[in-house]
């Protein structure tokens, strides 16, 4: 009998409400014990980044910024809060388009993610006032709980996959992808590869991070506090040394800039 690829996305019930400081990697195992799908080596784990910001500590309190005087002229073009535009500025390294008439910026993250309002977020925090940053290294939170995982399982070899949500230059609707990654090369190459008729590969790199992530989506929606998934059956590539850098294209071959 043919081998018949699958794969299955389990989403992770039961994590408590994350505060700061808790040990991540610590609490989706228990979960994913107490549901009866514990960890195991070669499972993919993702972990959306709303979590993992909260755990850091990355709420930020909107009353502790004093815009500057271009925050506030773009503010009243576009009626925005003058306090979240210049904290969008200073998590920035770059901008790449201000749209006064959508009230969107588009800039390049301190973590080299271009994306609108430095993925900035104010769902699912508390107060009026709060907001979420991104994590400040992705990948060191990837291989944080990946390493919280080994230590209270029994030595289990995950993949973990940091995602959050995006927009995309070529098409509408939001898609979740990576943003940090851990244990597995985040990128799937054919290249030199032949394809069903012979024909030899040259350009297709496939996104296998984000793949992962946008998958996990199905299960981590947005309002049912789920913030984890198991993706089982999907055959990464190990990689001890991975990072999300692969898959940030270069300024010189973005056409968008």
């Amino acid at each position: 009998m043919n081998h018949i690829p699958k794969i299955e996305v389990i989403g992770i019930t039961g994590i408590p409400e994350i505060t700061g400081g808790e040990p991540l990697g610590e609490l989706i195992a228990e979960a994913a014990r107490a549901q009866g799908t514990p960890l195991r080596t070669g499972d993919a784990l993702v972990v959306t980044q709303k979590i993992v910001s909260k755990a850091e500590r990355r709420l930020f309190d909107l009353n502790d910024i004093l815009p500057s005087t271009l925050a506030r002229n773009f503010a009243e073009r576009t009626h925005k809060d003058p306090r979240l535009v210049e904290l969008v500025l200073r998590e920035s390294r770059a901008v790449v388009r201000m749209d006064s008439e959508r009230g969107i910026i588009i800039s390049e993250t301190r973590q080299g993610f271009v994306c609108a309002n430095a993925g900035i977020d104010a769902s699912n925090v508390p107060g009026d006032d709060i907001v979420c940053l991104l994590p400040e290294d992705s990948d060191r939170s990837a291989r944080n709980i990946r390493a919280e995982i080994r230590r209270c399982t029994d030595g289990a070899e995950v993949a973990v996959v940091i995602s959050d949500t995006f927009g995309r230059a070529w098409r509408d609707g939001h898609a979740n992808i990576a943003i940090g990654v851990a244990g597995m090369n985040p990128v799937k190459d054919y290249r030199g590869t032949p394809d069903v008729n012979g024909v030899i590969l040259k350009v297709t790199t496939i996104a296998a991070a984000d793949e992962l992530a946008a998958a996990a989506e199905l299960v981590t929606a947005k309002a049912i506090q789920v913030p984890v998934a198991i993706i089982r059956g999907y055959e990464f590539e190990r990689m001890e040394d991975a990072a999300i850098d692969p898959l940030i294209r270069e300024p010189s071959k973005d056409l968008f800039r």
